[in-house]
C-alpha cells in the first residue's frame, strides 16, 4: 500500500499547475455524476437530476478557470 502511495504522489508532483487544476475539476464531475446516478436510482429521481446538472457546470467553470491558461504549446 505505501508504494502505490509514493508512486502516486509522484506522479501528482509530476503534473504542471495546470494539469492539476485540470485533475480537480475532472475528478469533481467524476463524483457529481457518481453521485447523482446514485441519487436517482437510491434515494429520489429528482434529486439525482439536479446533482446530474451539476456535471456540466463544473466543466463549464473548469473551462472559463483554465482557458489561456497553458501557454506552452
Amino acid at each position: 500500500m505505501e508504494a502505490s502511495t509514493t508512486q502516486s504522489s509522484a506522479l501528482w508532483s509530476k503534473l504542471s499547475q495546470f494539469h492539476r487544476a485540470k485533475v480537480v475539476f475532472m475528478a469533481a464531475a467524476f463524483v457529481s455524476f457518481v453521485l447523482s446516478v446514485s441519487l436517482w436510482f437510491l434515494v429520489d429521481r429528482e434529486l439525482g437530476l439536479f446533482v446530474g446538472l451539476w456535471v456540466p457546470a463544473i466543466h463549464s467553470l473548469g473551462t472559463l478557470v483554465l482557458v489561456g491558461e497553458d501557454t506552452k504549446r
